[in-house]
């Protein structure tokens, strides 16, 4: 784990010194900035207060290289508000409760057109993220989430009820895989150096068309 942790920080010092433009997707937002990292009381602390322990790769990032800030889609969120249930509007007792086992082991999604006891309440409840924390946004209602209590431990996955496309383990880096979190973080370094390495002219900031891709994606896994 120290040589990826090392491995992650030059690659996100490269990355910070060829994209000066800010042209990957979300840059604009984190900056290519950290926050200060947690010590190792205060993740304890955390810890204590939520009944889990955090996956040591993510506990590991927290601690050697930022509490938050630059990282995938529009950066990571800081540990404090990973248990909010709505990264776009953090509201008072909206929280999830990571202590609980997060139930999915599988893609899962309701059909509203063909179900007959569909109940919105119920899709959108908080509870169906409890075991997860919410690590970073990707906009248009979707959220990156890593599971801290369950079979999934320590595995990456997807929060995207916002588009009635369910909840889902992250497709986009390894194929509907499993990723844990400090593969999943080397990966977006790694994609985004290849981008800029091959054509520093292309802007990548465009959202519609890497959220497009994305998308692209869970329709395949979905229809498989």
């Amino acid at each position: 784990m120290e040589s990826q942790i090392s491995r992650i920080i030059k690659k996100l010092d490269a990355l910070k010194k060829k994209d000066t433009q800010f042209t990957t997707f979300g840059s604009e937002t984190h900056r290519y900035k950290l926050n200060k990292p947690k010590s190792e009381n205060e993740l304890l602390e955390f810890e204590a207060r939520h009944g889990i322990k955090l996956p040591d790769g993510y506990r590991a990032f927290l601690k050697r290289i930022g509490n938050g800030g630059a990282g995938p889609y529009y950066g990571l969120e800081p540990l404090e508000d990973s248990t909010s249930d709505d990264l776009d509007r953090p509201v008072d007792k909206e929280w999830i409760d990571p202590s609980k086992p997060f139930k999915f082991i599988e893609p899962w999604n309701v059909n509203e057109e063909d179900s007959t006891d569909f109940n919105e309440e119920e899709y959108f409840s908080k509870e169906l993220m409890n075991g997860a924390l919410k690590i970073s946004n990707f906009g248009c209602g979707i959220s990156l989430i890593v599971i801290v209590n369950g079979t999934e431990y320590g595995n990456i996955w997807v929060d995207d009820r916002g588009n009635d496309q369910g909840i889902y383990p992250d497709p986009y880096f390894k194929n509907n895989g499993r990723i844990n979190f400090l593969d999943w973080y080397e990966f977006w370094l790694d994609d985004s150096l290849k981008k800029i390495n091959i054509d520093k002219s292309v802007n990548f900031s465009l959202e519609e068309s890497i959220k497009q891709k994305f998308l692209n994606l869970v329709k395949r896994i979905r229809n498989k």
